[in-house]
């Protein structure tokens, strides 16, 4: 199947950049903001720009918006007590104005915040009860993700982010606004901007729909490692390392993400990229 049209809901950080590059993959694209003074960049881009808010309501042209073959939803939980209900409220929504569109594939960018951190390895199938999540954050996610996926008039493929990193998001940053560095043995789980571009192209160009893939870097060194990479590489102080060690983490593991694909990192070590300036 070739696929044309595509709509990207929330075109910020990760949002414009992939909205860029899928426009210069030749795909008709349609990106929305919560800002009409955002439509410029979007325009310069190569986007289609599209006011949308997805609130207690649904506000914008949605049915022209969503006149698509493909739907990338990337509208993270907002930070608020009842961040369940309403992530859970936004995307109902969603689904609603979905029913009545030619979108037949979404792609959900979802988070590693699924997981349980119990110390160890995590895979895909690992993520089983919203309960256990990391997070109310990663609860809503789990929640929505089992809604997207049950439904019939359309095919979703869920893909877990883990930390993003890339232009103003390098530990360096990170480390303005810390005092010291909490649980410096524990594994990373990073990805870096350009894999979650290529990665999301991927599985488009590849039609990988109705899975769930984790995405981070095969390598994970360790926070203390990170952070000691960076402030070596940016001329910055070297944080205290808080002495008392955890086993409230994950690694998260993307064997099947390299496989099913066929994908190779651009950014495989995290150290690296600590190293550089984006």
């Amino acid at each position: 199947m070739s696929v044309k049209k595509i709509s990207i809901l929330g075109c910020g950080w990760l949002g414009l950049p992939l909205g860029r590059h899928l426009a210069g993959e030749g795909f008709a694209v349609k990106g929305s903001t919560t800002s009409e003074a955002k439509f410029g960049s979007l325009q310069e881009a190569g986007v289609e720009p599209f006011r949308i808010v997805v609130g207690e309501t649904l506000e914008g042209d949605i049915a022209s918006f969503l006149d698509s073959d493909i739907l990338v939803v990337n509208i993270p939980p907002e930070r608020r007590a009842d961040v369940v209900e309403y992530h859970v409220g936004q995307i109902s929504l969603l689904i609603d104005a979905l029913a009545d569109s030619p979108v037949r594939y979404v792609l959900f960018v979802s988070s590693t915040s699924v997981y349980p951190a119990l110390g160890g390895e995590v895979v895909e199938a690992d993520a089983d009860d919203p309960d256990a999540a990391d997070s109310p954050a990663g609860r809503a996610l789990m929640y929505v993700e089992e809604m997207l996926r049950s439904e019939a008039a359309f095919s979703t493929t869920v893909v877990r982010f883990g930390g993003l990193i890339g232009p103003g998001r390098n530990p360096a940053e990170f480390m303005q606004r810390m005092t010291e560095i909490t649980s410096p043995a524990q594994p990373v789980n990073f990805i870096h901007l350009d894999d979650c571009i290529g990665i999301i192209s991927s599985i488009i160009r590849q039609g990988e729909w109705g899975e769930i893939f984790n995405a981070c870097a095969p390598l994970h060194p360790t926070r203390g490692e990170i952070y000691a990479a960076a402030a070596e590489s940016h001329g910055l102080a070297a944080l205290p390392e808080e002495q008392c060690s955890s086993t409230h983490f994950k690694l998260v593991n993307s064997d099947k993400l390299v496989q099913k694909l066929g994908y190779s990192f651009l950014h495989p070590d995290p150290l690296a990229m600590a190293r550089g300036g984006s």
